[in-house]
């Protein structure tokens, strides 16, 4: 059998399972390499070759010869190369790709510093913590609001603004941050987990465990 043109180098994630998801979703088929960071395989030189900052995921994809990083870099690509989960029509496309860059500017890091801060630090830090939480707070409840009129982030199609967000928002779950009383937020949160491939996707490599 020929090796599929797509190679994933990834590792368990909430950037990683963004794009896991994303291929098992579109069904493509693809190679995934497991690049250890816990013990250091994202510092490889042949890592780094792909990508210098060091960070997964990377997807290769042989036939057209690129090499991508950053996660919403990489769903983009996906969707234009699959023709699905981004809409053609221009509304609804340029809503989902607004969410998606909410997420990655916005909502990801911030949850990524809370996470750090609440679960990674050494010395505890309660200023970091605090601003950190009403941050968070604050993403949540602005996704709330969008959720409270439509079933997806960009309106009524699954989308890769929804893949981005759940990716985080999985491990925020992980480890503990409550965001039940966001009622909206969390409908929908509920709905993306129980699709099948959003499952087939966060186990990849492993499963995730918290701190």
């Amino acid at each position: 059998m020929q090796d599929p043109a797509l190679v994933l180098y990834t590792d368990s994630s909430p950037n990683g399972f963004k794009i896991t998801i994303a291929l098992e979703e579109l069904e493509l088929p693809y190679r995934l390499i497991h690049v250890n960071i816990d013990k250091g395989a994202h510092q490889q030189a042949d890592f780094l070759a792909l990508n210098p900052a060091g960070r997964i995921p990377v997807l290769v994809d042989r036939e057209a010869d690129i090499v991508l990083f950053e996660s919403a870099a990489i769903l983009l690509y996906l969707a234009e190369r699959s023709g699905q989960l981004l809409e053609q029509a221009a509304k609804p496309r340029w809503m989902a790709i607004t969410w998606l860059m909410y997420h990655s500017a916005s909502m990801g890091p911030l949850l990524g510093q809370r996470v750090h801060f609440e679960c990674f630090e050494a010395v505890a830090n309660p200023a970091a913590q605090k601003r950190y939480r009403t941050l968070t707070e604050d993403a949540f409840a602005c996704l709330d609001q969008q959720l409270a009129t439509h079933e997806w982030l960009a309106g009524d199609a699954y989308s890769i603004a929804d893949i981005a967000s759940f990716g985080w928002l999985h491990i925020a779950a992980i480890v503990g941050f409550d965001f039940s009383p966001y009622h909206h937020l969390n409908r929908w949160y509920r709905q993306v987990e129980q699709r099948p491939a959003v499952q087939r996707g966060i186990r990849l490599p492993a499963p995730a465990i918290g701190p």
